[in-house]
């Protein structure tokens, strides 16, 4: 089947916004598939998964990046306690309504799960029909605070900095440490949306590694405990914080079997 992937830029909250389309030239698309990226994350840091979603699913796939990250405009520094929220109930239902995406299911990768889980839980949400969560984090655990400190030192004494500059280009420090620095802060270390989840009334899928180096089981437990509606979840073996990369074969099947039921 022949798809188109372009990347574009749209002016949202004030900023411009990078975005890649990958769709099936077929119209008109009856769901649309949105990804909310990982927190150094951007639209090139997906890789080739947008693409493979589009083509496992049939349907429109679309991957924007943040302020601040990839292709994206700068954003203010230091990140304010609650951007997460201003990203899930300013940013991306602007972003729906200018690109006119009505039906869609959505995928967060770590923080961006978090964004997602805030967003399906919010009286604005609309037209959501289903959120897929991979490595995701509802509260701060000690856990995450260790891996955000060993991310810190790689970035400080090893190669991570050259490894994120291929996707954030001049923007890399300021997306490294607004990231890195907001978890550090002491103001946050009650950080907690649970609340959001009891709010959550469609389909969830949950999908993280036993390895994740930011976050524990006790995420995945949360989410199913106060989530009021069925929970499909996976614990997968020998898996770190990102499953998409580490088995893409096993997360595209799974959500390709989820967006099917839905």
């Amino acid at each position: 089947m022949n798809s188109t992937a372009q990347l574009e830029h749209i002016e949202i909250d004030g900023c411009q916004l990078e975005y890649l389309w990958c769709r099936e030239i077929v119209e008109p698309f009856q769901r649309t598939v949105v990804l909310l990226h990982e927190g150094l994350g951007c639209v090139q840091s997906w890789g080739d998964f947008p693409q493979l979603l589009a083509a496992s699913t049939g349907l429109a796939v679309l991957a924007y990046s943040r302020a601040g990250y990839g292709g994206s405009g700068p954003t203010s520094m230091p990140r304010t306690p609650d951007w997460m929220h201003h990203e899930a109930l300013v940013v991306l239902p602007a972003l729906l309504e200018k690109l006119d995406i009505g039906s869609c299911v959505l995928i967060g990768h770590s923080d961006g799960a978090s964004i997602g889980i805030i967003y399906a839980g919010s009286k604005g949400q609309v037209n959501l029909q289903g959120l897929v969560l991979m490595a995701p984090h509802v509260f701060l655990e000690q856990v995450s605070l260790t891996g955000i400190d060993h991310a810190r030192l790689m970035y400080q004494t090893e190669d991570l900095r050259d490894k994120l500059v291929r996707y954030h280009g001049s923007q890399v420090d300021g997306a490294f440490w607004g990231w890195n620095n907001f978890w550090r802060r002491s103001d946050i270390r009650d950080w907690n949306i649970e609340d959001s989840l009891d709010k959550i009334d469609l389909p969830v899928l949950v999908i993280q590694g036993t390895d994740d180096e930011y976050g524990s089981i006790a995420q995945l437990d949360s989410i199913e405990s106060r989530v009021p509606v069925e929970v499909e979840r996976h614990f997968l073996e020998n898996v770190g914080h990102s499953p998409y990369r580490e088995r893409p074969e096993f997360v595209l099947n799974t959500i390709n079997r989820f967006i099917g039921r839905l």
